[in-house]
């Protein structure tokens, strides 16, 4: 049993590190990629474009108008609690990256600038805030990744803290 063990736990070792070096030599790294980039988001050149972040769907101004509201708290344990808001929109992460349908779609969640994640419900918490002045920000997102603006304006929100 002890040999077997130890058979097992060589093997372990010595195929962990050859996966690595197999890795290394195809240029494979842990760094991510630029996700405002379409080129990196694999697959033909017209899914890369199906997935643009650039483009937006613009809305007519009146009742039925999305809009959102966030509100962050300090969370009592550790990090932040962000409470998203929206009005005349759905959340619906079963329809990602399909045809878009009006009033539905998902949010994205940016921190000073940075987009933090993409959001499918209410609530996310962020483990982490930079110290100093932060602004959190989300904007509402259609099913195909384009911004949603009313009248051209983006239909997003915005707090700033300040992070000691």
């Amino acid at each position: 049993m002890a040999r077997s063990l130890a058979l097992f736990a060589i093997g372990l070792v010595f195929g962990g590190g050859a996966g690595f070096v197999l890795a290394a030599a195809n240029g494979v790294t842990f760094d991510g990629h630029d996700h405002g980039d379409p080129s990196h988001h694999g697959g033909t050149h017209a899914e890369a474009m199906a997935h643009d972040h650039s483009t937006t769907v613009n809305l007519p101004a009146g009742a039925d108008a999305p809009s959102v509201a966030i509100a962050l708290t300090q969370d009592p344990m550790a990090g932040w609690n962000l409470h998203v808001m929206p009005q005349n929109f759905r959340f619906a992460p079963e329809n990602a990256s399909t045809a878009d349908v009006e009033g539905e779609g998902h949010a994205h969640v940016y921190i000073n600038g940075e987009k933090l994640a993409r959001l499918y419900g209410n609530w996310i918490h962020i483990p982490d805030l930079p110290k100093g002045e932060v602004e959190v920000s989300v904007s509402l997102n259609a099913n195909s990744h384009s911004a949603l603006t009313v009248n051209n304006v983006p239909v997003s929100a915005a707090v700033t803290v300040q992070v000691d």
